[in-house]
């Protein structure tokens, strides 16, 4: 059976999509409070990045670039990529609100990968509420399934924007 939108309704910051059609199961309207959820996530994180971008471009001598779909490529590519004649950067960005974050193993060995064969240095973004540090692999910490980076090890081994570009 074929559903239309007939309208969209914002209560307490969920959206909930009206259907044309009499016969709708609750587990439709879940899956579409799970989408929106997930989109504001995704939009967070596209924030972010574009931010680091702008950043890049203020400070002296420096450009860069988002990897628009670097999350979903088939291919390893990072989200930002930066430079100037001298140096380039592949940066893996993430958000962060709790305690800590955790990344896979998967995606640092796709950043890894891509590095290598483009010539650039790999490097974790991490931005805790507004402030970004810049983390190289060795400085993550092992978990069993991957790396985590807590705030305290982002202020003790991470570099701010400013280091990370005189480095």
């Amino acid at each position: 059976m074929i559903y239309s939108i007939n309208k969209t309704i914002k209560k307490a910051g969920k959206t909930f999509i009206v259907l044309k059609k009499a016969q709708i199961h609750f587990k439709k309207y879940l899956c579409m409070y799970c989408l929106d959820k997930h989109m504001s996530r995704k939009s967070k994180g596209i924030n972010a990045e574009r931010e680091l971008v702008h950043l890049f471009w203020e400070a002296n001598g420096w450009s860069a670039i988002r990897v628009a779909g670097s999350g979903s490529s088939p291919f390893p590519c990072p989200d930002v990529l930066a430079g100037n004649r001298i140096r380039k950067l592949a940066i893996e960005c993430k958000t962060v609100n709790a305690k800590s974050k955790y990344l896979t193993e998967k995606e640092i060995n796709q950043l890894n990968k891509f590095s290598g064969v483009f010539g650039a240095e790999p490097w974790i973004g991490v931005k805790f509420k507004s402030d970004w540090f810049f983390l190289s692999i060795d400085d993550l910490k092992k978990t069993e399934k991957g790396y985590a980076i807590s705030k305290d090890l982002a202020r003790k081994k991470g570099l701010l924007l400013d280091e990370l570009i005189e480095k």
